[in-house]
């Protein structure tokens, strides 16, 4: 039945009508009425104090997951080398099993991927689950789905991170979803609640505006994709490292008779890896344009670096999405980012305020960019760039 009001007890006093936050309670005849799109939150229930309000919803109780422990890492690798975000997300894992009292655990699925594995001995990880098989290469989602869900399965992992990477964002909901796990995507900060030991995972909402903190207690594993750049690499002594090698019978797999990869075409094209670049010069509004990037691109020529861009820039089309800087793009955190024509609103900042050194040109002296900068130039970037190149030069 769900919600409903004993009218005898009623008095109109329109507490309830004010507190509904889904416009959910009308009030007729002085008495309050639930109305069908009641969603039984509750909030209703607690501040009548004629205790008029009733409800037959059993209170959800958190289960009993005393046997899932351990913070464990979903690895990584192309070609045999560990793609940046695994040692990202395993020096994350090092903080959070700190807090826990747990361990690092690792899962490595693939081919040949017996070598990275004292780097993740070197990196915290303590124990790791090896998946090799030769239909493991090339990777195929559905395939790669159901051996880590198996391995999962049997090792009971309080915490599954993985990195937010293209293979990542597609494999983590196909997970969840086989391990009737909840998932919060897109991930940059991750915490221990002291009271209640779970994990907080805290994420840009509604297009970067705000960040939301999310916390799974129905289900577990609790699991969270991690944005690349994030978290920092943490070496530790790797020599307790348990490794594992876990075996999986998937030749006969239906998804695998129902498709086969017959050439794999490599994009020619210069990947881009902001979260690895040692100099960041980026440009906002304030250039103008395709003319103010051409001074970027030179400035970053001139110190080996990369160009990235705000929101802005890339809805306008003056940089591509993969060099966007902020909440709802990359966060980095290079030697040097300098900021060019760019205000310094709070998601842009998110996403390099960790840069070691920050150099700031606008023309608006009271842009919040100045905030977080080292250095700050107030000025034209029309002008300062090409000084500061010719300066470089001299």
């Amino acid at each position: 039945m769900g919600v409903w009001v004993e009218f005898e007890l009623c008095n109109g006093c329109r507490r309830c009508l004010k507190v509904c936050p889904y416009e959910a309670v009308a009030i007729k005849d002085d008495k309050a009425v639930i109305l069908e799109h009641c969603t039984v939150c509750g909030a209703c229930i607690e501040v009548c104090r004629q205790e008029a309000i009733k409800s037959d919803v059993a209170e959800r109780r958190i289960p009993d997951f005393s046997d899932y422990r351990g913070v464990w890492v979903l690895a990584e690798a192309r070609g045999g080398e560990l793609d940046p975000v695994t040692l990202e997300l395993l020096g994350a894992a090092q903080l959070l099993a700190q807090d826990l009292g747990q361990e690092v655990g690792v899962i490595l699925p693939g081919k040949n991927i017996a070598e990275p594995a004292p780097l993740l001995a070197r990196f915290g990880a303590v124990k790791i689950c090896l998946i090799e098989d030769d239909l493991l290469e090339p990777y195929r989602v559905e395939t790669y789905a159901e051996v880590v869900a198996g391995v999962v399965t049997e090792y009971k992992p309080e915490i599954l991170l993985v990195g937010a990477t293209s293979r990542g964002r597609e494999l983590a909901p196909r997970l969840a979803r086989r391990l009737k796990a909840g998932l919060t995507a897109d991930c940059t900060a991750l915490t221990i609640d002291p009271d209640e030991k779970i994990l907080l995972q805290t994420r840009p909402a509604f297009g970067g505006n705000i960040m939301a903190t999310i916390a799974s207690r129905y289900s577990r594993p609790q699991m969270a994709t991690v944005r690349p750049g994030v978290m920092q690499p943490c070496e530790c002594d790797g020599n307790r490292a348990e490794i594992i090698n876990v075996s999986v019978n998937i030749s006969e797999s239906p998804v695998l008779a129902a498709s086969k990869v017959l050439e794999i075409v490599r994009q020619a094209r210069r990947q881009v890896r902001l979260s690895e670049a040692k100099v960041i010069v980026a440009g906002g509004r304030g250039t103008g344009g395709a003319t103010g990037f051409k001074l970027i691109e030179k400035l970053a020529a001139e110190f080996g670096g990369e160009v990235a861009g705000t929101r802005i820039a890339v809805e306008e089309g003056w940089v591509p999405v993969e060099r966007q800087v902020g909440q709802t793009g990359q966060s980095v955190r290079p030697e040097l980012y300098i900021a060019c024509g760019i205000s310094g609103a709070v998601q842009h900042r998110a996403g390099m305020q960790n840069s070691r050194y920050i150099i700031a040109i606008n023309k608006d002296p009271g842009a919040p960019i100045f905030a977080v900068a080292d250095w700050g130039i107030v000025g034209d970037l029309h002008q300062i760039i090409p000084e500061m190149i010719t300066q470089i030069n001299s």
